[in-house]
């Protein structure tokens, strides 16, 4: 089974900086 994509629009602040890791750790997906 192919793992989901997150298309994140990133900022470069501290809340986009702590949630690819934690998508990566908690949901086992691919962020785009």
């Amino acid at each position: 089974m192919a793992k989901e994509k997150f298309l994140l629009a990133y900022s470069g602040g501290l809340d986009t900086s702590i949630i690819i890791p934690w998508l990566l750790e908690n949901y086992d997906c691919e962020v785009v």
